[in-house]
């Protein structure tokens, strides 16, 4: 199964590590430094312009997306609708 996170932008959801909504993400140190140097690192991917909602960790890839995180959760089959 695949995920759509925005734009032409799907993963596969085997390579989902963690859904993580940037409104709480802003409130934790560690999430921003990780954040921080993923993006240092070349790992992140922004497909959300200039507003995030989200961020979506794989494992090759951040994506910052536009789509909240619980529309991804339950896109990914991670809730029940």
């Amino acid at each position: 199964m695949f995920i759509h996170l925005g734009g032409d932008t799907i993963v596969p959801t085997k390579d989902v590590i963690a859904i993580i909504d940037m409104k709480m993400a802003k409130e934790s140190k560690s999430t921003l430094e990780f954040l921080q140097i993923a993006e240092d690192e070349g790992f992140v991917t922004n497909i959300a312009g200039d507003r995030p909602k989200s961020f979506v960790i794989t494992t090759k890839q951040v994506y910052l997306t536009p789509i909240s995180s619980t529309t991804l959760q339950r896109r990914a089959g991670f809730m029940n609708p």
